[in-house]
């Protein structure tokens, strides 16, 4: 799983990218009874500095969802337009609605409800506080996300939503021992779904998948909504793809799907699924639609190398002009590029413009797949020395992402240290079908350095 396309868990259930990768609000009741002796403060323990990190919107998910539909929620502030909550609740889902459907301007409305309820209560609004963070975290502006969550901890002191998002944040930017003790704090104050998926990021991103699959599971047992369960079947069906399980990820997608049928990052875990097994068909179907549900950039760009992988260049290219729309839409808005911009213009556009694009997004978000996209951008561009060292800093955590793996691996090869390069090839076809294009392309390396005297 690329760490970017994976949403965090929403406060109190899960919500990623990426997020590989999708954030949040509210608190959302968890109905399941949870033994105390499974789920006792400490049960999950995350050791600053060690073995964990927190997630980011790299599972991103959202922070707690608001119940009700947007309709209800809007007639709820019609009845009552001084009613802080109901402005803050409708605020919230209006994030998860624009994370779902790739529309900016439902941001927008989002940004206008949570800012009628703070006029309403300025001071100890925890809600309007937790959904803001979450906004500013959807909208990949984790700075300003870091700031709500910590007027939302300091209001909300035992509101676990608010350190998912500050979990998220810290994450993001690149401070992993201090996401890792908020959401050691989160699952304290509240073991469920969202804190036990965040709990599992943590271990992900350290590079134990074990644990990681261990509590992820135990985030599916505690799921009290479909949007969660869905979540959890798909971070364990991409952790079956890292394990060279596609059989086992067709599994969970299907259980996920069958939750919520339509979902994207479900229908694209499948898609990918397919692709490792060989069929290709059905990997198309179910890329396209989830681009038809969300057209976000990682679907388009994955949909497009798949084709594009496949002789389909005229297929491929209708994918890639949608990110480039998309993107000039980013760049007029004066928005930082996301990973997939950055790969998708260093593979397929201007090389040079992408070491822009990845310097300018590290500024505000020193996260690991940030930095894997910066390297790939440098070492496009023939600048392998700076390459190698932001490929380090992607993979420092112990990280298992076979992209990644891949692109150091290219970056050592262009320096002429073959056995580093191997070691890396090697890691990355442990998942033999990471990616349509370069998966082909490590093995023809790995093959090439091995006939090499």
């Amino acid at each position: 799983m690329h760490p970017d396309h994976t949403a965090p868990a929403p406060a109190s259930a899960p919500p990623p990218s990426r997020a590989r990768g999708g954030p949040r609000l509210r608190n959302i009741a968890i109905t399941l009874a949870l033994g105390a002796a499974m789920f006792a403060v400490g049960a999950v323990m995350l050791t600053p500095g060690g073995t964990t990190a927190a997630p980011p919107s790299a599972h991103g998910q959202q922070v707690g969802a608001p119940s009700g539909s947007i309709e209800a929620l809007q007639a709820r502030v019609t009845r009552l337009p001084k009613d802080p909550g109901g402005w803050a609740a409708l605020g919230m889902a209006y994030v998860q609605q624009a994370r779902a459907t790739a529309d900016p301007a439902t941001y927008d409305r989002a940004e206008k409800a949570l800012r009628t309820s703070l006029s309403v209560q300025g001071e100890d609004n925890t809600d309007a506080e937790v959904a803001m963070g979450a906004l500013a975290a959807a909208r990949h502006d984790f700075p300003t996300a870091l700031r709500w969550a910590r007027k939302a901890t300091t209001s909300g002191p035992h509101n676990s939503s608010a350190y998912g998002v500050l979990a998220d944040a810290y994450t993001q930017l690149g401070r992993y021992d201090e996401a890792d003790q908020a959401v050691q704090k989160m699952t304290d104050l509240r073991p469920d779904a969202a804190s036990l998926a965040r709990a599992s990021y943590a271990f992900e991103l350290r590079g134990d998948t074990g644990q990681a699959r261990d509590l992820m599971r135990r985030s599916l047992e505690a799921a009290a909504t479909r949007a969660d369960t869905a979540f959890a079947h798909n971070v364990l069906a991409t952790l079956d793809l890292q394990e060279a399980d596609p059989r086992a990820a067709l599994t969970e997608t299907k259980a996920g799907l069958r939750a919520t049928p339509g979902d994207s990052a479900l229908l694209e875990t499948r898609a990918r699924a397919h692709q490792a097994l060989g069929d290709t068909t059905k990997a198309i179907a179910d890329y396209r639609a989830a681009v038809a549900t969300a057209p976000l950039p990682h679907l388009l760009l994955g949909l497009g190398e798949l084709q594009q992988s496949l002789g389909r260049p005229e297929q491929a290219e209708e994918s890639y002009a949608l990110l480039r729309a998309q993107d000039r839409i980013r760049e007029a808005a004066g928005d930082p590029a996301d990973t997939d911009a950055i790969l998708f213009e260093a593979d397929h556009g201007n090389a040079r413009r992408a070491v822009t694009m990845g310097e300018q997004t590290l500024r505000t978000r020193p996260f690991v797949a940030v930095h894997d996209a910066y390297a790939w951008a440098l070492h496009r561009a023939g600048r392998d020395t700076e390459a190698l060292v932001q490929a380090d800093k992607a993979l420092a955590l112990g990280t298992r992402s076979a992209l990644f793996h891949y692109h150091r691996a290219a970056v050592h090869h262009a320096l002429g240290d073959r056995e580093a390069a191997r070691r890396d090839l090697t890691e990355a076809l442990r998942e033999p079908a990471f990616h349509p294009l370069h998966a082909d392309a490590a093995r023809a390396l790995l093959q090439r350095i091995d006939n090499t005297p």
